[in-house]
């Protein structure tokens, strides 16, 4: 192919993003400058933080300007390079986003052994989305054993690895997600002591005093809203939440008004704290050796929801928010070339 796709932000959503909030352009290849690649693009990551992106609203990552390409996750090979420590063939993961090729700065690029463990594992497990677990428990959480974990969301990519580690430190966890498919999996599959579907529980609340007979010790908070106002009001003495993300939160149109949390903080020395995993880069070879091990062992278990095809990135991305994903949403664009 001589022609690269990219897809663009065209207009900023209210509320719920659509697809004409998208646009998809036709350019001819791009050429790596010195210090370039040309990388052919293999798998995307598409993810919940995006979508706050897609807003002027200030957060902790700048917003697109309309008409940018669409930052995310990605793998992808090696055409050209004008850097001896890249050679074409290369599989290599950065971040140049929604695009079929990109001409990449090779500061931003790593490169990953294909024998080792599956390429997409890079943008999920053993990429952004384990290291977010890893931190997100282990440093703000502090799951110690015989502790109660409750993980919101935890049928997604971030959730279930949060899970299976706080049960390799020996705590009871409890999982809450969107579907009774989903459930039985984190339970069969992954180990959950409980888990609990928000969409259909009568009391989420009741569900949980029931699943949590002695408290929650440790909240890993994905999605925010009334699931989270739930668990909150069941925290023990001396409680930890990471706040990881907001996904009920991001679609609207007018600011969320909830109960005030800050009585049950107080009353309990809990401890509150969002968290974003850059601010761990240094250790990240640790972490990264530690879960690679894991998943090696089989301790670690992880799913992909695999969508085909550069153009249905932006139904992927959309499918995030109805909850069709079982553990990471990737979309993949194109095979390894021999």
């Amino acid at each position: 192919m001589s022609i690269n796709e990219k897809i663009l932000l065209a207009s900023r959503p209210q509320g719920m993003p659509e697809k004409s909030n998208f646009s998809i352009e036709e350019e001819p290849l791009p050429v790596p400058q010195a210090g370039e690649c040309l990388v052919r693009t293999l798998y995307l990551s598409v993810d919940p933080y995006i979508r706050g992106r897609l807003s002027e609203t200030k957060s902790y990552a700048e917003p697109y300007k309309i008409g940018e390409v669409i930052k995310s996750g990605a793998i992808g090979q090696v055409m050209e390079s004008t850097d001896p420590e890249f050679k074409q063939g290369d599989i290599v993961a950065g971040v140049w986003g929604w695009q079929r090729y990109a001409a990449v700065n090779t500061s931003t690029l790593r490169t990953i052994d294909p024998d080792l463990a599956p390429i997409s594992t890079s943008l999920g497990v053993l990429g952004m989305t384990g290291l977010t677990a890893y931190f997100g428990l282990l440093d703000i959480g502090q799951p110690k054993e015989g502790e109660t974990v409750v993980v919101s969301g935890a049928a997604g990519a971030v959730g279930m690895v949060v899970g299976q580690i706080a049960k390799l430190k020996g705590a009871r966890v409890v999982g809450i997600a969107g579907s009774d498919e989903k459930n039985k999996y984190l339970k069969q599959q992954l180990g959950f002591d409980e888990a609990l579907n928000y969409r259909t529980e009568p009391d989420l609340k009741a569900a949980l005093e029931k699943a949590c007979p002695n408290g929650v010790d440790v909240y890993f908070d994905n999605v925010g809203g009334e699931v989270s106002d739930a668990v909150i009001s069941l925290i023990n003495k001396n409680a930890r939440i990471p706040i990881c993300g907001q996904i009920a939160l991001y679609n609207l149109k007018k600011p969320d008004q909830g109960p005030r949390i800050q009585s049950a903080i107080l009353t309990n020395t809990a401890l509150m704290k969002g968290f974003l995993v850059g601010d761990y880069s240094k250790d990240y070879p640790k972490a990264m050796t530690e879960l690679a091990k894991w998943v090696a062992d089989g301790r670690v278990q992880y799913a992909e929801n695999i969508v085909e095809g550069f153009e249905n990135t932006i139904e992927a991305f959309l499918g995030l928010f109805s909850g069709d994903n079982l553990g990471k949403q990737l979309v993949k664009v194109s095979e390894i070339s021999k």
